[in-house]
């Protein structure tokens, strides 16, 4: 399965709505994507003292599905010149190494004029820190605002730029799959 984590817990957020055009982009070439939505989750159990624990509840089970991700695409908007605190607080609770040694990741930002470039930069940061593979080929949807509407992406330019991310990251993964260079071939035990 593919995670599409969506990077803010801002309800009705515009990157929910990248987010669902992306599954359904990924659900043409019959890939199985689901959508984590910082949303739709309890962040509360989320406390120093859980740090290194097993978490219950929604954000526990996000982890597990994480934990065994063919991929994870991140739909990440631009906070104060960074990623959302609330992602990067959710990402500290991950497993380490299993959420994110050898995971495929692609990313896609969203923002005013650079379109989310600097959230972008910061993840590919922390996930080549962990040893995970960040694909190359990332999308960044500037004048966010602009370009959605009613759920769809206006530009047709964006749209392609979506839909050839999209197929190489699939490509990227089954190529990594292949080789036995992917997180669940590489699972100690």
């Amino acid at each position: 399965m593919f995670y599409i984590i969506v990077g803010t817990n801002r309800p009705d957020s515009r990157s929910r709505q990248v987010a669902e055009i992306v599954k359904a982009k990924y659900s043409q070439l019959e890939i199985q994507a689901e959508i984590i939505d910082l949303a739709e989750l309890d962040l509360t159990a989320l406390k120093g003292s859980m740090y290194g624990q097993e978490l219950e509840g929604p954000a526990g089970d996000a982890i597990k599905k994480i934990n065994h991700a063919e991929a994870l695409v991140m739909v990440v908007p631009e906070y104060n010149g960074g990623v959302p605190g609330v992602l990067k607080h959710f990402m500290d609770y991950w497993s380490y190494p299993v959420s994110f040694e050898y995971r495929p990741v692609s990313y896609i930002g969203l923002g005013g004029r650079w379109g989310g470039l600097r959230p972008v930069e910061h993840l590919q940061q922390i996930f080549g820190y962990r040893n995970a593979y960040s694909f190359p080929e990332r999308v960044f949807l500037s004048q966010v605002w602009d370009l959605l509407k009613d759920g769809e992406i206006l530009d047709r330019g964006v749209n392609d730029l979506l839909s050839t991310q999209v197929d190489h990251f699939a490509k990227f993964v089954r190529a990594l799959q292949g080789a036995g260079l992917d997180a669940n071939s590489n699972r100690p035990g």
